[in-house]
């Protein structure tokens, strides 16, 4: 009976990292809406959600999102894009609980695997990450934006979560 339970136990085991895994988001509809993506949207509007891969707190104030050192979204690309490109737009805040702890702090980008020039920033204030993006990222009907911190606060050193910048919107404008 004991070998039947432990051979039980080690069969569950084997494949419990087979169940974990994730599907890959698909891109081309958001799953939970049944609809396509959108070019860009304000962390306040509830139909952007879906397209927040991963890195973003909840909302706040019902108005921005706090992210962690990395985060990702999923965005339609502008009518025209594959033969213009067109412009990544972010409007952020660089809170000064974190500036002051990790000056100076650098944003990079990149769509579709392609890397945008990162900035860097010294101060705390709002401002616009914006870029443009070469047409060629342009080939499928929505694209993947990952989006990284060289420096952020950890998980547990001002509270529980792990923080790096605030997101009030995020958009690819038509050039």
């Amino acid at each position: 009976m004991r070998r039947v339970t432990l051979g039980a136990m080690a069969l569950v085991l084997a494949f419990a990292p087979a169940a974990c895994k994730r599907k890959p988001p698909r891109v081309d509809v958001i799953e939970n809406e049944n609809r396509a993506p959108l070019s860009s949207f304000a962390m306040s509007d509830p139909r952007g959600a879906a397209q927040l891969l991963s890195g973003f707190h909840n909302i706040e104030n019902n108005a921005w999102r706090w992210t962690m050192r990395k985060f990702a979204v999923i965005l339609l690309p502008p009518p025209g894009a594959p033969q213009k490109g067109a412009r990544l737009r972010l409007e952020l805040v660089i809170p000064d609980v974190v500036i002051s702890r990790r000056r100076p702090l650098t944003l990079s980008a990149a769509v579709e695997g392609v890397p945008l020039p990162p900035e860097t920033y010294t101060r705390a204030g709002p401002y616009t990450y914006s870029r443009d993006v070469p047409p060629g990222v342009f080939a499928a009907a929505a694209v993947k934006i990952d989006f990284s911190l060289d420096k952020f606060l950890a998980s547990g050193e001002i509270e529980a979560r792990e923080l790096g910048i605030i997101v009030k919107s995020i958009a690819l404008d038509p050039k």
